[in-house]
């Protein structure tokens, strides 16, 4: 028999199997006993019943003593990893059931054994469960089921469908059958109980693990279907609609080969359309996540009902009084679909019209930031932003259809924002042009002089933030169209960005300008950009002098870090033309490696011992011999203290990868990292 879920805050009885439990403390008196941390302690008192098995008599005591001290810090959250670490894994499923059912203890004590017990239960299964008694296996399974119906904390309830949905899975044997059968039956009681909390159990549990039928999922087919309809149709209870929603799309993810099955469950996908619609304007978007994932991992599922699940993402994302984060989620079914299911929705090429503008219109909320051009480090907070998500979605969906699809739709949208008065329109108009790039790379080539004139004219824009977006959409094409770009505009280009890298009072300018003129030179042959080197020269050398007193001053950095990379990516396509601006770098340079010792710009000396590299491997020995000893000396005392380097620091990547070739007399001196 099973219970309703109860509202009693005294702890019921354990199962009578649980007395196969080494140490057995009455319910009530270990409620107190956890919470003060002292269960040896009055674990000989005449009103208690216990009985111990006299083999681990003493090691139980010594662990229900360090479990008790553990989940009394547990309720201050402050809990003891040493001491729960002591504690043996057979052990610690016994005491964290215990802990889990205490009703009269505090609800994050649960709440963190609750958790703890279900990671055990993921991560060192085979350790701790199959060498504990049958009886007391049995135990656990059959408590973890009765606790379940009589938690009356949804929170709570949730935390314990985790642990049973762990167990199951564990209990699913290499030939696919269920070892738990009696966690099928509660299944199918709870899902059609009166009591919502049970059904929501059931629901959870099957969501958290839709594989619990095992070998016998064929045989239950029909059965899990009218299960997940019938939830589906609860006019009543919104929540069940949303659970068997995000359940059902579980299941078909878990069975994405199966396209019999597929097939046969296609008539829920309306329902789960319609749990989408509904919960999003509920704050909740797990069920567009679950959609999201289905358009990626089982497109075909939604083919017999694209058409309306295209038209739900639109209107979704079109809904300006949702969250970003949903609005982002409902263009994300749309793009994912471009990428995974393309032939499916080229067929729906009025939804991909329409689809173009949300992308834009993302792309056009920015904000107005008067620090802006001056900000020296580039936060990530942005990259869950509209904009961001927007030029993202651009970029993959002109890559996923196609140029001659996306080019013709968008190409008007762009001309009429780069023609808009408001900045926010030219930015977003230009960073439209970097995106597409790739996609349409066949289609733009018959249009490039156009676009690039065109673009080169923003680089003289009275807003900073458009000529940003100038240099990023040069930049882009410089990597998109290479070798054919740099052979047809690298007079009007290295000139306008030269002339951009001049503007000292925007430095996210300059420093953008520099990012775009190093793409430039790394695909541009060597004979086109000789004729630039001492135009090039000097003004990256005056940029130089400049942000290192800047540098000495104020701190900042950005810009010097990317004329660094700038001068680096200059000599490796000039190589050994190089050779007479050596000496105007090199001091610099290695007074950058010996001196930005500090955390904060440990990017900059990344950067820097990068460039020496490549200066070093572009002018050759004869030339670099005179510095190899200081170089080395650096570089050197750089590997001695790289223990103490953080793993995300920049020069530890750069030394593992790109460190100095050069040589020096008749030997080669390889300054490379000590560990190659």
């Amino acid at each position: 028999m099973y219970f309703q879920a109860g509202h009693s805050a005294v702890t019921p009885p354990l199962c009578p199997a649980i007395g196969a439990i080494d140490v057995i403390v009455d319910s009530a008196d270990l409620a107190g006993l956890f919470l003060i941390g002292a269960i040896d302690d009055h674990i000989d008192r005449a009103n208690h019943s216990c009985r111990i098995r006299s083999r681990r008599a003493a090691e139980e005591g010594s662990g229900s003593a360090k479990f008790g001290n553990f989940f009394h810090h547990l309720g201050k959250k402050e809990p003891s990893h040493e001491t729960y670490d002591s504690i043996n894994g057979p052990s610690k499923i016994t005491f964290l059931l215990q802990a889990v059912r205490n009703a009269a203890a505090a609800d994050e004590a649960r709440q963190m054994a609750a958790v703890l017990l279900r990671r055990l239960l993921s991560s060192s299964f085979e350790e701790v469960y199959p060498s504990l008694p049958a009886d007391v296996q049995n135990a656990i399974k059959s408590e973890l089921l009765l606790v379940i119906q009589l938690e009356a904390q949804s929170s709570m309830r949730k935390k314990l469908c985790d642990i049973v949905a762990e167990l199951a899975r564990n209990l699913i044997d290499d030939d696919g059958n269920n070892q738990w059968p009696e966690a099928l039956k509660f299944l199918f009681d709870s899902v059609n109980s009166q009591d919502v909390g049970l059904r929501e159990s059931a629901l959870h549990i099957f969501w958290n693990f839709p594989g619990i039928f095992g070998n016998q999922q064929q045989h239950y087919l029909e059965v899990i279907k009218r299960m997940l309809v019938q939830c589906m149709q609860d006019q009543n209870h919104p929540e069940i609609r949303t659970l068997s929603s995000r359940a059902a799309g579980a299941f078909v993810l878990a069975n994405e080969h199966n396209v019999p099955l597929l097939k046969h469950f296609a008539d829920l996908l309306p329902g789960i359309l319609q749990s989408v619609n509904e919960s999003c304007y509920q704050n909740d978007d797990s069920v567009l996540k679950s959609l999201v994932e289905i358009a990626d991992t089982v497109p075909k599922y939604l083919r017999p009902h694209l058409e309306a699940t295209l038209q739900l993402s639109l209107k979704l994302c079109a809904d300006t009084n949702l969250s970003n984060m949903q609005r982002q989620l409902a263009l994300e079914v749309i793009v994912t679909l471009s990428e995974t299911a393309a032939a499916m929705l080229r067929k729906h090429t009025s939804i991909v019209a329409q689809a173009i503008p949300q992308m834009l219109a993302m792309m056009v909320d920015l904000e107005d930031d008067e620090d802006w051009s001056n900000a020296d480090e580039l936060e990530d907070d942005d990259f869950d932003s509209n904009a961001v998500a927007g030029e993202s979605a651009l970029d993959r969906m002109a890559c996923g259809l196609g140029g001659k699809i996306v080019l013709p739709m968008i190409k008007e949208h762009i001309m009429q924002m780069l023609q808009n008065p408001d900045w926010k329109y030219r930015h977003a108009g230009l960073m439209a042009l970097s995106a597409i790039g790739e996609g349409c790379h066949q289609q733009m080539e018959g249009i490039l002089n156009e676009m690039v004139n065109f673009v080169l004219l923003f680089l003289q824009d009275p807003h900073p933030r458009v000529r940003y977006a100038a240099c990023n959409a040069i930049g882009q094409m410089a990597t998109d169209f290479a070798p054919a770009f740099q052979k047809k505009f690298h007079e009007k280009v290295i000139a306008s960005l030269l002339q951009t890298m001049d503007d000292q009072a925007n430095p996210r300018v300059q420093a953008h300008a520099a990012a775009a003129l190093i793409n430039f030179t790394e695909d541009c042959p060597k004979s086109l950009l000789v004729p630039y080197l001492d135009n090039l020269v000097k003004h990256l050398h005056s940029i130089m002098v400049v942000k290192l007193q800047e540098l000495i001053q104020k701190g900042t950095k950005l810009v010097l870090e990317q004329v660094v990379t700038s001068i680096a990516s200059v000599a490796d396509t000039a190589e050994d033309k190089f050779v007479p601006y050596y000496s105007l770098f090199m001091p610099s340079l290695k007074h950058i490696v010996e001196n930005a010792v500090q955390k904060e710009l440990r990017l900059l000396r990344g950067k820097t011992i990068e460039c020496i590299s490549l200066i070093g491997l572009a002018v050759g020995k004869e030339k670099f011999m005179q510095d190899a000893s200081d170089v080395m000396h650096l570089l050197l005392k750089t590997q001695t203290d790289f223990s103490e380097l953080e793993d995300d620091d920049p020069q530890v990547c750069i030394q593992k990868n790109d460190l100095i070739y050069a040589h020096a007399d008749d030997h080669a001196l390889e300054l490379s990292p000590a560990y190659k």
